[in-house]
């Protein structure tokens, strides 16, 4: 059973697709665009609400599009603005991360050394959603756990939350690091640098978003599916030895 020094953070970065008073003339005609999963993680908001209360578990999101800025990338990278607020002036990205990036980050890493004051260890895990199709591929993931394969704890979590899904699911394809690898840059791997493997584990979340579309109806029996197996995992299986 995972020792009770386990503390939970759930974590959206993606929640909405709200663009801030001041850049609305700059997505005048951008509708489409605003309401695509370039826009958000479609469904993931819902799913880690319902995470959140299930688990009694703290959850800290922004519903800022990441077309304004996206709060899963790091300073450096350069699709840290998208092509609409890339070209604005440097004194205008430099407010926009003061408002909207910064703030996000800055509350979960406070929550995760008040963690650590207490001496607790912490497991975050992070929820989005993607893209079925991306540049006229289709994607074979239906559900990805992300993770960074040299921190062992991170590892043999995720191997077994896919065990317990698989046991309760065999119609989906769950898989590990995919559909993208979870040494990539994203505000996990920024805190895997910080924290120290014994301590945090940073788990992302990937959700195939058709599954999570309204008109299919399925996101409910999904976010059952994985709640109850990620609960399972957390609390029963024992993943930390």
């Amino acid at each position: 059973m995972a020792p009770k020094k386990w503390e939970l953070l759930i974590t959206c970065e993606h929640a909405g697709n709200r663009i801030p008073a001041g850049l609305k003339a700059l997505f005048q005609g951008r509708d489409s665009l605003i309401q695509s999963h370039r826009g958000y993680d479609i469904g993931a908001i819902k799913m880690a609400a319902v995470f959140s209360a299930k688990l009694d578990a703290p959850l800290f999101f922004s519903k800022t599009s990441r077309l304004v800025c996206d709060l899963n990338r790091s300073l450096g990278n350069p699709t840290l603005f998208s092509p609409v607020t890339r070209p604005l002036s440097q004194e205008v990205k430099h407010r926009i991360l003061e408002q909207h990036y910064f703030p996000h980050r800055r509350r979960v890493e406070s929550h995760i050394e008040t963690c650590f004051q207490k001496k607790a260890c912490l497991l975050h895990l992070a929820v989005h959603s993607f893209t079925p199709v991306l540049l006229g591929k289709v994607r074979r993931t239906d559900i990805g756990l992300l993770y960074d394969p040299k921190r062992n704890l991170e590892a043999l979590f995720c191997r077994a939350w896919q065990k317990q899904i698989r046991l309760n699911q065999h119609g989906l394809s769950i898989h590990l690091n995919a559909p993208y690898r979870g040494i990539s840059d994203g505000f996990a791997t920024y805190l895997r640098k910080k924290y120290p493997a014994s301590r945090y584990i940073g788990i992302e979340l990937e959700v195939n978003n058709r599954l999570l579309d309204p008109p299919l109806k399925t996101a409910p029996e999904i976010t059952s599916l994985l709640l109850e197996t990620f609960s399972k995992t957390f609390r029963e299986d024992p993943w930390c030895g």
